[in-house]
């Protein structure tokens, strides 16, 4: 893995100096812990995340505006808690890194709910690893927690030239679903997007069903990826439930590093982003429909973040796949 940031260890959070790396010739094939943050602390660790702040939408009508509020992104007994929260707010049409004249920066919106969302760059960039996320989601008609990464850098153009690796979505959970078993809305997606600029974008994902507890609630799971050279396969609770490769996956990109290269636009650092969205395309048009507004505040709970890498092999992870952790 190419770790673009490593950061002193604060509080509950790890992070591994070039010092501390073993020989990887000596090295026995296995992941190994370089990045964590454990939510021990008070606040949430700026060192390591960004608040993200805007009404936008996500780009496919999403409910909410993320805020800089404690309310909507706080830590809080150990866990890190996405609030959403049913209230109007006015704040940025779009995000910041789409700013690119002074009306994209006066330009405001309204959303009828708002929530948190937080992100890694230029804090936390990788190429290859493991990524691992236990978390407990909400439920309701609507509701969006997703875990996932998206390029750093964008060398192969923007969305979704550059790749978008989603290592966990779940919607609706809970909620009416006549085509799910016991006709409750109980699936879970790993997902890459690729291609061209949208909209001539496309993507590939697998799925799973989620387990519920003994009275069918929402319990705690472990959420990962292993990505390595050219093969990225999605875990829940340490158990695999598929994988794509290189063979199923491209960018249109012109650029000269797209060229002859079968592994882009997977091939380069990405950044971890957590978030709760209520309602959207994919939320709304599922399930039983359109976005309950019963049962909030909802939270996403986040216990921990860990980020693996392969020392035996830290240019591609080959070696990992499959190797269990150190």
């Amino acid at each position: 893995m190419i770790i673009s940031s490593l950061l002193a260890g604060l509080g509950g959070t790890l992070a591994l100096s070039a010092a501390d790396a073993v020989d990887s010739s000596q090295a026995e094939p296995g992941w190994r812990l370089v990045w964590s943050d454990e939510f021990d602390g008070e606040t949430l660790d700026e060192s390591l995340w960004n608040r993200e702040v805007d009404c936008w939408g996500g780009g496919n009508e999403e409910r909410q505006c993320y805020t800089a509020r404690e309310e909507n992104a706080r830590v809080e007994n150990g866990m890190l808690i996405l609030e959403a929260r049913l209230e109007e707010a006015t704040g940025p049409a779009l995000p910041q890194r789409l700013w690119t004249t002074e009306e994209d920066r006066t330009n405001t919106n309204t959303q009828p709910f708002t929530s948190g969302r937080v992100n890694t760059a230029g804090k936390g960039d990788w190429t290859y690893g493991r990524i691992e996320v236990r978390a407990r989601l909400p439920e309701g008609q609507g509701t969006w927690p997703a875990i996932w990464m998206l390029p750093t850098d964008e060398v192969y153009g923007g969305w979704a030239l550059s790749g978008e690796i989603d290592i966990l979505e779940a919607v609706n959970l809970g909620a009416d679903c006549r085509e799910c078993r016991g006709r409750t809305e109980n699936r879970i997606f790993g997902t890459l997007h690729f291609g061209g600029a949208w909209p001539q974008n496309t993507y590939q994902n697998r799925e799973t069903t989620l387990p519920t507890g003994e009275n069918g609630e929402q319990i705690f799971h472990t959420y990962a990826i292993e990505w390595s050279e050219g093969r990225i396969e999605w875990f829940l609770n340490g158990e695999s439930y598929g994988y794509l490769t290189q063979r199923r996956w491209r960018t249109l990109s012109e650029a000269p590093e797209a060229r002859n290269n079968p592994y882009a636009p997977f091939d380069q650092d990405f950044h971890l982003i957590l978030n709760l969205a209520i309602g959207g395309h994919l939320a709304e048009s599922r399930s039983a429909g359109g976005v309950d507004p019963s049962g909030y505040p909802k939270q996403f709970e986040i216990d921990y973040v860990r980020v693996y890498d392969c020392p035996s092999d830290p240019d591609t992870a080959v070696a990992c796949r499959n190797a269990g952790l150190q």
